[in-house]
C-alpha cells in the first residue's frame, strides 16, 4: 500500500446529515476525484457525535492534498456551514 499526504478538515454545519443529499457537494467531490485520476482518496461524512462534516483527502503531493481538501471544504461551508 502506498501512503499519501492526508488532510482532515472539520466544518461546523447547520445539518450534518444534509451533506449526503447536497448536489453541489456531490459535484465538487466528483470533480476532485476526476482530477485525482485514481491517485488519492476523498471521504466526506457527517460526524457521529458533533454537528460537523468531516472532509478527508489523500493525494500524491501535499500541495494537491491541500488544494483538493480546500475545494471541497469551501463548498461544504458555503452550502451548509455555520458562520463563526
Amino acid at each position: 500500500m502506498q501512503t499519501y499526504p492526508q488532510k482532515l478538515v472539520n466544518i461546523r454545519v447547520t445539518d450534518k446529515h444534509a451533506v449526503t443529499d447536497n448536489p453541489k457537494v456531490h459535484a465538487v467531490i466528483e470533480d476532485v476525484e476526476k482530477d485525482m485520476a485514481g491517485n488519492g482518496r476523498v471521504l466526506v461524512r457527517p460526524s457521529g457525535t458533533e454537528p460537523l462534516v468531516r472532509v478527508m483527502v489523500e493525494a500524491k503531493t501535499a500541495e494537491e492534498t491541500e488544494s483538493y481538501c480546500n475545494r471541497i471544504a469551501a463548498v461544504v461551508q458555503e452550502e451548509m456551514g455555520l458562520d463563526n
